[in-house]
């Protein structure tokens, strides 16, 4: 019988705990005799808290001491818009975090696909923390990189969809910490698969050390409502098939009949044609005795020449792709001198020294069974993922969109990010759009909401058009009205506005019974933006 013995010692200290509260309660009471019974009841608390799992140091970043006392907003950086046709997709300039928080508004619960690509937290310092780079020497060095994840990760999932799906880059350096860290957020119940990618084929390291060649994907759903897509069926997949006996079913190959599992029930004799008795493995058939018999008849299931056996066909045609393995090798979706490759050729310079193949991401996007997916990075450093989109779209006909977030360091987000996706919609011809945003702040700290309310009226613009995937500059179909004097001015102007087709107005305009006929006499549909947008949203 085993014994728990941290659990002995927790209720020993407990038991310690209780007597000494006894004593104290006994005594004559002051105030410090109650700040003492307020201590004991903090450290029951912590001998009470968590007892398996992931434990870290929780720290504050400067960004959340700017977030409490500024609110984030999003400025258009309208010369970098790119008006190309199809989806409207979005890059937002800034600190991650509060990106997030602003999509939070705008996204939550309506992001299929996420996929990341973070610092990995390696030894040479790839991971900054308020500006300063973390490596061996920081003794808190995991317990800055997992409380920054924390915080990132527990607003990705708010903004998953039920039925999504996160996909997270990782080497060994976080790799299990970070699997506790998404047990926790995620659950362990939605833990999907631990893909091991080969990232490097050419050898590498020195004498007495392994040459490392992969790296990870973390993935899991939201909920088990997210449904695993298949891969497309290569030439290479199919090369075990064949039609040996000209059946008229076309290509086949054997599969097994045998039952993995012991099963009691499914264990029977089966009779071949001239009488042979054909004895089942230890565990039993695959189905019951009905269904083979079944099978038999269709020849779905076939004799061997001596009727010693049964031969189980899978036809090719019954198969609709390639159930995703958990290891990615680089010669099926690229590594990361493939990546390399694919940043020179566009930049016609190694301009990013860390990029992901372009196949790898748009293999995770395969995996989808949505192709009108809203997709997010919000460590989109090189942009391969909205590279990634686009490629996919052109391929397939399918109609995803992007949101890419990243920070500016060194000019990657302006220099980088942007200048990729512009040039392959250049390049390649993709039929998509991109509105370029900034994060700002406004201070509200000892300010009241009406000291602060037009600043922040200055940019519900963005967050409109962020979630409704529209742009407002030069569009006749839509318009929008923020405050009474623009409806006014709307109004009067009503025969300057013959293409409109949608308003945009904000929660707190009123209409009158006339404005209201105007619009429906119109045609011109009314959407009302959530108050949300002009205030802090409650953790």
């Amino acid at each position: 019988m085993s014994t728990n013995i941290s659990k002995q010692k927790r209720e020993d200290l407990l038991n310690k705990i209780k007597d000494i509260r006894t004593f104290i309660s006994a005594a004559p009471q002051d105030e410090n005799t109650g700040n003492l019974l307020s201590y004991l009841s903090d450290l029951e608390k912590d001998v009470n808290g968590k007892k398996y799992g992931l434990v870290f140091e929780e720290h504050r970043e400067e960004i959340d001491e700017v977030l409490d006392t500024h609110t984030p907003v999003l400025s258009e950086e309208k010369d970098l818009f790119i008006d190309n046709g199809g989806q409207m997709n979005f890059l937002i300039e800034g600190d991650n975090l509060a990106s997030l928080k602003l999509l939070e508004k705008t996204h939550k619960g309506k992001i299929d696909f996420v996929f990341i690509d973070p610092p990995y937290n390696t030894k040479n310092g790839d991971f900054g923390y308020d500006d300063t780079r973390i490596d061996l020497t920081d003794n808190f060095r995991h317990s800055k990189w997992i409380s920054f994840m924390n915080m990132r990760l527990s607003l990705a999932r708010r903004l998953l969809k039920d039925d999504g799906v996160i996909f997270i880059a990782i080497d060994d350096n976080e790799q299990a910490a970070l699997k506790l860290l998404c047990d926790k957020l995620f659950g362990e119940e939605n833990f999907l698969a631990n893909i091991i990618w080969q990232h490097s084929i050419q050898p590498k390291g020195y004498s007495g050390t392994f040459s490392v060649h992969h790296n990870y994907l973390l993935c899991y759903q939201k909920t088990t409502k997210f449904v695993l897509g298949s891969l497309p069926r290569t030439e290479e997949d199919n090369k075990a098939y064949s039609n040996p006996d000209n059946d008229p079913r076309g290509k086949w190959r054997s599969g097994d009949v045998r039952n993995a599992l012991y099963r009691p029930n499914l264990i029977y004799d089966i009779i071949s044609p001239s009488g042979n008795v054909i004895k089942p493995c230890a565990n039993g058939w695959r189905w019951s005795k009905e269904t083979v018999e079944e099978k038999i008849k269709t020849g779905e299931i076939v004799f061997s020449k001596d009727e010693t056996r049964i031969i189980r066909k899978i036809y090719l045609d019954t198969l609709e792709g390639r159930t995703p393995e958990t290891i990615w090798f680089g010669k099926d979706v690229g590594t990361t001198r493939s990546a390399m490759s694919e940043i020179k050729e566009i930049f016609g310079t190694n301009a990013f020294s860390t990029p992901k193949p372009i196949g790898l991401i748009e293999r995770t996007l395969r995996l989808l069974t949505k192709t009108d997916a809203t997709v997010l990075d919000f460590f989109a450093g090189s942009g391969t993922t909205g590279h990634a989109v686009m490629k996919l779209n052109t391929e397939d006909g399918g109609n995803r969109k992007f949101i890419l977030c990243t920070n500016n360091e060194n000019n990657i987000c302006r220099d980088i990010t942007y200048e990729r996706i512009k040039r392959v919609i250049e390049k390649e011809g993709y039929t998509a759009s991109l509105k370029y945003y900034k994060i700002d702040y406004i201070p509200i700290s000892d300010r009241m909401y009406y000291e602060y309310a037009d600043e922040l009226l200055k940019h519900i613009r963005e967050l409109v058009e962020l979630e409704n995937g529209v742009n407002f500059t030069d569009n006749a179909e839509i318009g929008i009205v923020l405050t009474d004097e623009e409806l006014n001015e709307f109004i009067e102007n009503i025969s300057c506005y013959k293409k409109c087709k949608k308003l945009y107005v904000g929660h707190d305009v009123l209409f009158d019974a006339k404005q209201a006929q105007t619009l429906k006499n119109k045609r011109i549909s009314i959407n009302i933006i959530p108050d949300y947008y002009y205030k802090e949203l409650e953790d």
